[in-house]
């Protein structure tokens, strides 16, 4: 697919500054941060500013997320009522369950998180407008909803995935799919380390085999899979996210919900939030019969 490096330049100084969270965003933290020349981001800084979707504080000189966003922000309620739905039940499961939780897009070839409210800060899952690569061990709620071969196409994204590994995953998937819900124990650490495969993915100066060696190693570290309701002698099994999918019109997997523990749970635990988070989902899937391979 054609982009626009102008355009992405534009993207990637907005993205920049919505992730720093209301921290100070000055030009030469844009320049370094984004390698891109002094003179392109003081013109794509001024910009943003004329538009209203950036201001700058005329006393620190630092940068802030504008009106003119806040504007195209307040629109998605009507232009985007599933999205809209999403990030509403993601602040009640916060702020029912005392968890974080989010809302993640599928992107093209990545997972977006476009909602992250709530939690204590600990075991943070990623901030609005972060990409993850779609690709095993990441994006199980999606492809478990998906025909059979969009998710060949997904167990082939990493190379890792053949023989004993990819009979696992599939039933990973038919799990899934037969509870309502997923179950991720990707720990933070693992999901940076997806978000640097990520970068690595898109640098042209790295090879090939480097990348298909650290998907190896990702996907190795992440043991994907691991259930505790796969061996009863196990009493609790540590747990990053349990997410459940939002279905379109189309009665496809639009969006993921889910909430982040980041802790041990047990077993009983597990199944309350799944049964809770699968049932804030279909309350924001639009009406359909979403069709079981």
């Amino acid at each position: 697919m054609a982009t626009s490096a102008p355009t992405e330049r534009v993207l990637d100084i907005l993205e920049f500054v919505a992730r720093r969270n209301g921290e100070d965003v000055r030009f030469s933290d844009v320049a370094r941060e984004l390698k891109i020349s002094q003179g392109t981001a003081n013109a794509i800084l001024n910009s943003l500013c004329e538009r209203g979707w950036l201001v700058r504080d005329p006393q620190t000189k630092a940068y802030g997320l504008g009106p003119g966003l806040a504007a195209v922000a307040a629109t998605t309620a009507t232009a985007l009522p599933l999205t809209h739905a999403a990030k509403q039940a993601a602040t009640e499961l916060a702020n029912d369950t005392g968890l974080a939780a989010s809302v993640v897009e599928l992107v093209g070839d990545a997972l977006v998180i476009i909602a992250f409210e709530g939690g204590d800060g600990r075991h943070p899952a990623g901030l609005p407008g972060e990409r993850i690569p779609y690709a095993p061990p990441f994006g199980v709620a999606f492809a478990a909803w998906a025909e059979a071969d969009e998710q060949r196409a997904w167990m082939a994204r990493n190379p890792g995935v053949t023989g004993a590994v990819a009979r696992r995953l599939r039933g990973v998937l038919q799990r899934a799919r037969e509870r309502g819900y997923d179950v991720d124990w990707t720990t933070p650490v693992l999901m940076r380390m997806s978000q640097f495969l990520g970068e690595v993915r898109t640098d042209a100066d790295v090879s090939d085999h480097v990348v298909a060696v650290l998907e190896k190693a990702l996907l190795d570290c992440a043991k994907v899979g691991y259930l505790s309701d796969d061996d009863p002698a196990i009493e609790t099994q540590p747990v990053a996210t349990i997410a459940a999918p939002i279905f379109d019109a189309a009665g496809q997997a639009s969006l993921i919900l889910g909430v982040h523990p980041g802790r041990p749970l047990p077993f009983k635990e597990i199944r309350r939030l799944g049964t809770t988070v699968a049932a804030a989902a279909a309350r924001c899937s639009i009406d359909h019969k979403p069709t079981r391979a």
